[in-house]
This record gives structure tokens, sequence and C-alpha cells, in this order.
């Protein structure tokens, strides 16, 4: 079933008003590859630094170029992308921006990033890892929460899951829910890292950096 933030609303035009919004969202997505380089989007700091958006740095497999096919190339036209190669993109970019600070920018394409994200059907545990980190950088811990506890429903021990909820219970203040999730955390991550999971070595710089969190005194 696609992902979603909020109950549904029931009959009526409040039942499809996330969805035209997701549309629109898109369709201004689609106008700016059409008319400019992706990468143009600029952006800076609330107050000029790189600190200035609280964000843990991603890792190296997440960092990868929006627009891939070698620097100064066209972008790929986001319309042909599939569903989840869009979202994918979005991610990273996301995640590149709130890395450097760049408030704005983060703040203007995750209204696009939520609703590539809503409209996935099936979406895999990466693709939900992914939408929890989204809400995490744009202070939407409700999304986050929701995200990883339907991780964890299904994998109780998935690695991604466990940092993600630690993550979004301090996003709450909730201490005491946060070091649970850091416990259970450090005593799955021998086992789950064994099984050589893929969405376990895209993410393991954030894995190790939980673990090395977790660890640390109160």
């Amino acid at each position: 079933m696609p992902l979603t933030r909020t109950p549904a609303a029931s009959g009526g035009a409040a039942s499809i008003l996330p969805w035209g919004v997701a549309f629109v969202a898109l369709l201004a997505l689609v106008a700016m590859v059409a008319g400019k380089n992706f990468g143009a989007a600029k952006g800076s700091g609330i107050d000029g630094s790189a600190n200035s958006l609280p964000t843990q740095a991603v890792d190296g497999a997440s960092a990868a170029p929006f627009a891939q096919g070698g620097s100064g190339g066209a972008p790929p036209n986001i319309a042909n992308l599939s569903p989840s190669e869009r979202a994918n993109r979005l991610y990273t970019r996301i995640m590149e921006y709130a890395e450097a600070g760049k408030v704005d920018s983060v703040a203007f394409f995750a209204p696009m990033a939520m609703a590539s994200h809503e409209m996935l059907e099936g979406p895999t545990t990466d693709e939900r890892y992914h939408f929890g980190r989204i809400a995490e950088v744009t202070n939407a811990p409700a999304v986050a929460t929701a995200q990883a506890d339907t991780i964890l429903k299904a994998t109780p021990d998935n690695l991604l899951g466990l940092l993600l909820a630690a993550r979004a219970a301090r996003m709450t203040g909730n201490t005491a829910a946060a070091k649970a999730f850091d416990q259970r955390l450090l005593k799955a991550l021998e086992p789950e890292l064994a099984t050589r999971l893929p969405d376990y070595d895209m993410h393991r710089a954030e894995i190790d950096r939980a673990a090395a969190d977790a660890r640390r005194p109160i």
C-alpha cells in the first residue's frame, strides 16, 4: 500500500486533496528540469553556515550526484523516471542540501520529495527509510516515527528502522524511548550486519554513526 503521512480523508474534495498537491508538486519539478539544470538550484543556511540545519552527514552511497552521467551534461527528464527512481533522486538531493546547510533548498524540494514517496506502491524498506530521513531533516517527527514503526513491525531487528526510530524519539524529546531503541540496535548490530543486506551496505556509515552514538553514556 502507498506511503501515507496522515489518515486519508473520507469522500469529496478532501479525499483527493493530497494527490492534487502531489501532482502539482511533481508538475513543478518537471517544469524546473525542462527549463534549467536541476543543479542550478541555490540555497544557503539561515546563518550562512553549514551547521544551521541539524542533520547527520549522509553516507557516500547516498551522496551520489542527483543527475548522474557525468558533470556538465544535461540532467535526465524526471518525468521519464520511474516513481522509485524519482523518489530516490529527490531523497539524494535533499540529503545533499541538508548536509550543506541549504535550508531554503531543502524546504523547496521537500514537498516534492514527500509527495513522491507517498505515491510509491509497495515501498521497500530502503524507500521507507529514505522517507523517514526526509521527515527528520524537515522536522516532521510523526512521519519519521510512522516509517520506523512500519519497518520494525515487519522486521523488528532492522537496523535502519531502529536508528530511524531512535532519531524520531529524540526529535520529540523522548530520551528514554531513544535509548531503548539504541540498546535494541546494539543488540541486533552484529547479527544483522552478518546478513549482508544491500540496504545495510548502502547506509553503513549511518549505521556505524548510530552505533557509536548508542554506546555513548547518557
